[in-house]
């Protein structure tokens, strides 16, 4: 299990989708970092795709709390297990859907990406 994201690649906003609303049935995750299946959201025409967004690229995506804000969103720390192929998708205001399977459990907006540490 990761402990830590140390070299982040961004920030996120997160929102969680409710138990009640079909997200996950424990609510947001407890673990310190939590690994899944992200889709970006390229635009209206991207998710008119048959079986978008399950069908669509996805991406391994690390979120880490770094505070709770009101309304139950959180701002995470922000990175993916492969960075390369996410680049193209990662700059302020990108959304991610973020998935367990085929449902929708989560959605992250970059706010910032952060450069590299050298």
């Amino acid at each position: 299990m990761i402990e830590n994201i140390e070299d982040p690649l961004a920030h996120a906003l997160v929102a969680w989708v409710s138990p009640s609303a079909g997200g996950r049935a424990s609510g947001p995750p407890k673990a310190p970092v939590y690994a899944a299946t992200s889709v970006p959201v390229l635009g209206a025409e991207a998710q008119m795709q048959p079986g978008w967004p399950a069908a669509s690229e996805q991406l391994s995506i690390l979120l880490q709390r770094e505070a709770c804000l009101p309304g139950g969103f959180w701002l995470c720390k922000l990175d993916f297990l492969v960075r390369e192929p996410a680049m193209p998708f990662t700059r302020p205001g990108a959304v991610f859907l973020i998935m367990e399977g085929p449902k929708v459990v989560a959605g992250a907006v970059i706010t910032d990406v952060l450069p590299k540490k050298a």
